[in-house]
C-alpha cells in the first residue's frame, strides 16, 4: 500500500484524485490536506511514501512547504501538480526541492504512472549493494522455493501468488526458521500502528500461510499462544520453548 499526502486546496480535484487512486486504480491510501501548513502538520503525525502537491495555495504555497520539508526529509519523493506551465515556473519547483513536475490538467492514470516511477528512482538510488542481493534471495521451505522480490512461493510447476504482507510474514520467518518470532516483532514491522486489528488480520495471514505450505507434511506454522509464530519441521520446537505452551 502506498500512503500518499495529497496537498491541493480545489476540493473536487482531491475528491478525485483520492478516489481514483484509492478506488479506481488501488493499492493506495490518500491522506489530504488543503494547503501547506496542513501538510506539514500532517507529515509530523503519520510516514508517507510520496507527497503530491499543488503550488498555488492558500496559508502556505507548495514552495514554501517543500522548502521546510526539505530540511527534514531530503530523501521523501515530492510531486508537484499544478497550472503554472512558463520555464520560470518549472524551474523555481525544481528549485524549490521538488522531484517531479506535472502540469494540469492530467488523468489519474498519469499520476499513478508518475508516482511509480518516481517511487522506482528512488528504490535505486537508495538501495545498497547489500539490499540488492537481499531482493534476489531465494528461500528453500522442504519442497517449496519462495521469493520475497516476487511475492511467490512455488511448489514444483505451481505457483502462489502472496500478497505484500504475506511475503513479509512468510520472510521473516524463514530468517529464522526453527526459531519464534514474537507477535509483537511482526506486528511492529507491518502495521505502522499495531492494534487488535491488525493482531486479527495476523491471524489470518498466518492461517493463510498455513493452507499454502499444507502440501509438505515435514513444514509447519506454529502458534505459540502469547510467544509468537515458528516455522519449521512438525516436530522441531525451539528448545527455549516449553513444551507445555499450547498450539492452536
Amino acid at each position: 500500500m502506498i500512503r500518499v499526502l495529497l496537498v491541493e486546496d480545489d476540493k473536487n480535484l482531491s475528491f478525485i484524485l483520492k478516489s481514483s487512486l484509492e478506488q479506481m486504480i488501488g493499492g493506495y491510501e490518500v491522506i489530504t490536506a488543503s494547503n501547506g501548513k496542513d501538510g506539514l502538520e500532517l507529515l509530523s503525525q503519520r510516514v508517507f511514501d510520496v507527497i503530491v502537491s499543488d503550488v498555488e495555495m492558500p496559508v502556505m504555497d507548495g514552495r514554501t512547504m517543500v522548502q521546510q520539508i526539505r530540511k527534514h526529509y531530503p530523501s521523501l519523493p515530492i510531486l508537484f501538480i499544478t497550472g503554472l506551465t512558463t520555464a520560470r515556473d518549472v524551474i523555481n519547483g525544481y528549485q524549490s526541492g521538488v522531484d517531479f513536475y506535472i502540469k494540469k490538467p492530467f488523468l489519474p492514470e498519469e499520476l499513478n504512472a508518475h508516482i511509480q516511477a518516481v517511487l522506482k528512482m528512488q528504490a535505486r538510488i537508495t538501495c545498497s549493494p547489500e539490499q540488492e542481493k537481499a531482493k534476489e534471495e531465494t528461500y528453500s521451505i522442504g519442497t517449496y522455493q519462495f521469493s520475497p522480490s516476487q511475492n511467490l512461493l512455488c511448489h514444483g510447476m505451481e505457483q502462489q501468488t502472496l500478497t505484500p504482507k504475506e511475503t513479509k510474514i512468510l520472510e521473516m520467518l524463514c530468517r529464522e526458521k526453527g526459531h519464534v518470532v514474537s507477535r509483537e516483532t511482526i506486528l511492529n514491522a507491518i502495521w505502522e500502528n499495531a492494534d487488535f486489528y491488525s493482531s486479527r488480520s495476523l491471524d489470518v495471514f498466518t492461517t493463510k500461510l498455513r493452507k499454502y505450505l499444507s502440501k509438505d507434511g515435514h513444514i509447519s506454522l506454529k502458534v505459540l499462544k502469547g510467544v509468537g509464530l515458528c516455522l519449521n519441521d512438525e516436530t522441531d520446537l525451539p528448545e527455549n520453548i516449553s513444551s507445555n505452551i499450547p498450539i492452536i
